[in-house]
């Protein structure tokens, strides 16, 4: 027993640590596998178009509903990826700034989260939500 524990607490870390893991969501990994191109700031914008055009379906729906968990996945495939740019781009200010319009935006999706069931909580937040990643989207293209 003790030695499944370690076994299965060491793939864990293994896979979290990793960087670019989809172990707790797997669909994440599609929607990245959808945005891939051959240059990782590309793809990371293409995940903000996914992102915002879905946060705009999404409003109009209730509780985990296809169109917000496709968003959560997403955000979770965005959040991957921008860990796994090159150290060249981490090091430019400009990442600096996209990572903290992420935390702003998992801050706004944690609130997206809690309102899923009340109208118009929701769609404040999910418009909040997209807004914030055109900001994301705006700053992203200055890395390119």
């Amino acid at each position: 027993m003790r030695t499944a524990t370690g076994l299965l607490t060491l793939l864990i870390l293994s896979s979290t640590l990793s960087g670019c893991s989809y172990l707790f969501y797997p669909h994440a990994k599609e929607f990245a596998a959808k945005a891939k191109d051959s240059n990782d700031i590309q793809t990371l914008i293409n995940l903000t178009n996914m992102m915002e055009a879905t946060a705009k379906t999404a409003r109009s729906g209730k509780g985990v509903d296809q169109a917000l968990d496709d968003l959560h996945n997403q955000f979770h495939a965005f959040d991957d990826s921008l860990c796994c740019v090159d150290k060249a781009i981490r090091d430019k200010p400009a990442h600096a700034l996209a990572v903290t319009h992420n935390k702003e935006l998992w801050a706004i999706f944690k609130r997206v989260w809690k309102f899923k069931n009340d109208q118009p909580q929701r769609e404040q937040h999910l418009d909040l939500f997209a807004t914030e990643v055109k900001e994301l989207r705006e700053t992203l293209h200055t890395l390119k």
